[in-house]
């Protein structure tokens, strides 16, 4: 699988959508320059997951992700989102994200790679959706996006300020059964009318790899791994 393959299929995926402030800058600013807009004026996705704070692993929140391919340098490795902490027009913009294939990643040097975690149990577990997308579009694209890696900082390290304070936050992924704040999770399926556990059944036959079981990371310096915590890092095909 290739970048072509992964963040190509975004069009398609994100037709028909448009990012809603556009029209609305478009208007205040008076643009007479369209391409101006060019950032803010595409197809995108919406994703939702649940972040966790590489240094605390308690710290946890539902983050909404509003993600677009990159289009010239990078083309083929980088996909970008801005994160918001709800899908309200009030939402509070928390940070960013930066995503890449595996390919990429591998490339990085160690040095790097501690900042940059994995999206396979996000997608095998279910803490990954994307609210809105037809079930077969979101299936074709979650298959794709499970073995890239997300580099993500939170500038709104704690939503509940009335301000942005203190350092940015690097967030870490759920990569394991009993790491996830359990009524946060609740929360998520209440709010898009899902079931976790429906979720990561269907996507299990659909995929055929069993859910990763990786630790918490141990230090600021622990490098991610996708499946499994010792050993050769491949998954285990599902047992029917």
């Amino acid at each position: 699988m290739d970048r072509r393959e992964l963040f190509g299929a975004l069009g398609g995926l994100g037709a028909g959508f448009t990012i809603g402030g556009a029209s609305e800058a478009r208007a205040d600013h008076d643009t007479k320059d369209k391409g101006m807009l060019a950032p803010v004026a595409g197809p995108f996705a919406h994703f939702c997951g649940i972040h966790m704070a590489k240094k605390d692993p308690k710290f946890q929140l539902i983050v909404q992700h509003y993600c677009v391919a990159h289009s010239t340098d990078h083309a083929d490795d980088l996909f970008q989102c801005v994160l918001f902490d709800s899908t309200e027009k009030s939402a509070k913009l928390l940070g960013v994200e930066y995503i890449i294939t595996d390919k990429a990643y591998r490339a990085l040097a160690d040095d790097e790679k501690k900042y940059w975690h994995p999206h396979t149990y996000e997608v095998l577990g279910g803490g990954l959706i994307a609210p809105g997308m037809e079930p077969d579009k979101e299936m074709d694209f979650m298959k794709m996006v499970m073995t890239t890696w997300g580099k993500t900082w939170h500038t709104w390290p704690d939503p509940k300020s009335a301000v942005p304070v203190g350092e940015p936050l690097l967030v870490w992924a759920l990569m394991g059964d009993g790491q996830v704040d359990d009524k946060l999770l609740a929360a998520r399926d209440k709010q898009f009318n899902v079931k976790v556990d429906k979720i990561r059944e269907t996507r299990g036959k659909a995929i055929g790899y069993e859910v990763p079981n990786v630790s918490l990371p141990k230090s600021m310096d622990t490098i991610g791994r996708q499946w499994t915590d010792k050993g050769e890092d491949k998954p285990t095909k599902r047992k029917e």
